[in-house]
């Protein structure tokens, strides 16, 4: 009695398309094979795999997905999602000078790319949010007591 267990845990995981100069992005490989790759593997007792999505490697082009699920997850509308009490957000990226995984510790209000990305946008120092003030910026990865985690897996 009162000892059901640790409460459940849903992964939410995102990954990017090919963008300039990769024609095959690995996170997108990783992201579109974790389902099923779970399915067959398996996950620890209390972990959910919640939605798995690849988005556009466009600045507006992943917008509007990432927001929609993230929506669901937080509304309710996925499933998997409303029975757990923690959500974890893992958001893949490539780092092409990177020769091992690593955890962002930071995000800063910028957008400023070398090559244009997949819909053609190539921004220089133009800030992501707006409402979030200018291009410096920075908001810091911490530990959080709350109910959502964000990683950011370059």
């Amino acid at each position: 009695m009162g000892s059901e267990g640790p409460a459940a845990v849903t992964i939410h995981v995102t990954g990017f398309k090919k963008f300039h100069g990769v024609s095959e992005n690995p996170t997108e490989t990783i992201v579109s094979n974790l389902k099923e790759y779970t399915r067959k593997k398996g996950l620890p007792k209390g972990v959910i795999l919640g939605s798995c999505s690849v988005l556009e490697t466009a600045g507006q082009g992943a917008l509007t997905p990432l927001y929609q699920t993230l929506q669901s997850a937080l509304t309710g509308k996925d499933s998997q999602s409303s029975c757990s009490e923690k959500i974890i957000w893992v958001h893949f990226g490539v780092n092409s000078g990177a020769c091992r995984f690593a955890i962002e510790h930071q995000a800063v209000n910028e957008a400023t790319f070398r090559c244009p990305d997949e819909m053609g946008w190539k921004p220089q120092r133009v800030p992501i949010v707006a409402a979030d003030g200018g291009i410096s910026r920075v908001r810091k990865v911490v530990r959080l007591p709350l109910k959502y985690t964000f990683f950011f897996i370059l």
